[in-house]
Order: structure tokens, then sequence, then C-alpha cells
């Protein structure tokens, strides 16, 4: 396995107790939230985003959470917001199916740095939790922004497009630790893909695909220290909300690649249909940590709290009670046109909690 060069994460003062209960990213937008996102940017709109992101830090404190984010709630894209940081991108809507469309046309140069620490700055004003930033992976922007037809011009290669926003992100990731982020976790749907045996039959070479959205990920945190690095393994869990296919297939095809990654902490998914089950962490060096998938993101879908202490209880089978994080599968607002009950999300996290609260004793002398 390869050796583990990220630099060791910041002892902040905000230690974790056993088996933190943590959120992947984002949280469900309220309509007042939407709105907001499409308004000016005048002072009052910004003080009503300020007064948004409170109520959903607060929730999530309520809840007990012992990880917190500020939801998401400032960006109108996940994906998109990499335009956010650094010119060279069109924005329109996507014909196919009327989604927001962001697509690379121009050479990227930087725009605004620090957008995304700025959530995190004010994040840390209001919250005396841990607290956790995220970014998109280059490859997944590769895949979702690169356009053969519309970006050739600036980027005839897409690798080279992946290249340039590896370079944005590592710059950011800077400005993140920096402003005082815990933890900072690339999502990367993209790498994910090469669990599903049919996206790797339509590569010529799926392992060198999937080696080069880690390789571009390594990129990213290369000589970062001060912060714990995290990368989600992300499954599309959400696409269950927008009524799309999940991709079926187990972590397996991919644990080659996941050991080179330069990182502290893997979240993986394991509510979803076809995720093959927790022996797969025998399979992983034993530096990471794991964020452990144990609550269900799907709408209507509540998990008792006596369920999510049954799924840690089979992890614990493979994996150290010390190494493992309690998160749901994936964020909680996948895409801008789902609508899920933020009431019912905040339900899903107090059994969280509570599942977490009833492993602590009964593990507390855990090694």
């Amino acid at each position: 396995m390869s050796p583990f060069t990220a630099g060791e994460p910041r002892a902040a003062g905000r230690a974790l107790p056993l088996f933190p209960a943590s959120v992947v990213g984002s949280m469900p937008r309220p309509q007042f939230v939407r709105d907001l996102l499409e308004s000016d940017d005048s002072p009052a709109t910004r003080r009503q985003m300020d007064a948004a992101v409170r109520y959903v830090v607060a929730m999530q404190e309520k809840a007990g959470l012992d990880v917190v984010t500020d939801g998401e709630w400032r960006r109108r894209s996940y994906i998109g917001v990499i335009a956010e940081l650094a010119h060279g991108f069109e924005l329109g809507t996507n014909p196919a199916d009327g989604r927001p469309w962001t697509i690379v046309t121009d050479r990227l140069r930087p725009r605004r740095p620090g957008f995304i620490a700025a959530e995190v700055r004010f994040l840390r004003s209001i919250t005396d939790r841990a607290i956790k930033a995220t970014l998109p992976a280059p490859a997944l922007l590769g895949e979702r922004l690169w356009d053969s037809a519309r970006s050739a011009g600036a980027y005839p290669d897409r690798c080279a497009f992946v290249n340039d926003c590896a370079d944005v992100l590592h710059e950011e990731l800077e400005l993140l630790r920096d402003a005082g982020a815990d933890i900072v976790q690339i999502d990367d749907p993209y790498l994910c893909l090469f669990v599903d045996p049919q996206v790797r039959a339509g590569y010529d070479d799926a392992d060198a695909a999937a080696g080069f959205a880690v390789d571009m990920v390594n990129r990213v945190v290369d000589g970062i220290a001060g912060v714990k690095l995290a990368v989600h393994l992300c499954r599309r869990a959400g696409a269950r909300a927008r009524g799309e296919q999940c991709h079926q297939g187990d972590y397996n095809p991919i644990i080659e690649q996941l050991n080179r990654l330069n990182v502290h902490h893997l979240t993986m998914e394991f509510t979803a249909p076809g995720a093959g089950d927790t022996s797969v962490f025998a399979k992983l060096d034993e530096r990471f940590e794991i964020g452990l998938g144990c609550v269900s993101t799907a709408p209507g879908e509540v998990d008792a709290p006596e369920t999510i202490v049954h799924r840690v209880e089979q992890a614990l089978e493979h994996v150290s009670a010390r190494r493992l994080t309690l998160n749901p599968d994936c964020g909680f607002a996948p895409g801008s046109a789902a609508r899920i009950d933020i009431d019912e999300v905040y339900r899903k996290l107090t059994h969280e909690v509570e599942a977490a609260r009833h492993l602590r004793g009964r593990h507390a002398h855990a090694n």
C-alpha cells in the first residue's frame, strides 16, 4: 500500500467523542433559501442568508451533532461553485433536462478565491462544534462541466481542464484551513462510478480512469497540513430523491485506487442497495478513519436508532470503534430541484445521535 503523505490534522480545541455524529454536507433548502439564492446581492439579502445559515446550524446543534456544516445553503450549485472561484465558465440551462448548466468555455483564471472560505469564517463565528467544509472533486468537474463542442476552444482535452481545476481547488483548500475548518471533505461521485460493472465496461481502461481521479484529489491536497482531509465516496445516493438510477456494485473494484488517496478519512455509503457490506474495510489501509454511511437519505425513510446501531455493530466486525464516524449516506440536498422535508431530516439526525450515544455506552472502553 502507498505511504501516507498528507499532513497530520490540526489538534483543534474541539475534541470529538467516540462515534462522532456528523453530516456529509448539504441540508434541505426551504423555499425562502431558494428565493434568496435568486435574489440580488444586497445587504438585506446577505443579512437574511446569514439568518438562514444560523437556523440550519442551530438545527444540527439541537439534534446533537458533533460535526456540522452550513448546509451549503449559500451555493446555487454544488458543482457550479467552481465558477465562483474562477472565471472561464458560461452559465446557462441544460437543454436535455432544464437544470442549471455550467460549462467551461475559456481558460480558468482567478475570480473570487476565498468564496468558500468565507462560508467557513461565518460558520466558525456561530458554533463551537467541529465544522466541515466541502469541495467538489476535480475529475467530477471534468465529467460535468467540460463539453466536447463548447469547451474545446479553451481545453481541447478534458484532462487539461481537470488539472487546472485541481490548482484552483488547492488554493481554496489552503484558505479553508486558514479560515478555521476542522475537516475539508472532497466529494467524488465520479470515482465511485467505477464500482459499477456497466460503467467500467464503457472505458478502455477503467482502472486508469479511476487512478486519474485519485491523482487529481492528491494534487488538491498535496502539501496541505493542519486540517483533517476527507473524501466522500459518493454513490449518488441522492439520486433516489430525484427518481434517478443509482449505480450498483461494491467498493472492491476501486480498493487499489482508494488506498492511494492521501487523506485521513473516507466517507462511505452503505444503506443504498447494492453497496456491498462492510467487510471491505479489512482491505483498506488502517490509516483511514471511516465515515460510515449508516442513515438513509431516501425521502420517507427514517431509520430507527436500533437500526443504525445494528449497522454500526456490523461494521465493527471489520474496523475498530476509534476509526468510525457516524453519518448519513449522502447530503440531504441532492440537486437544486429536489424537495426534501427538513423536519424529516431533523428526525433522522436525532436518531443518528441517539444511536451514537448508545454505542458510546456499549463501547466505552474501545481501543
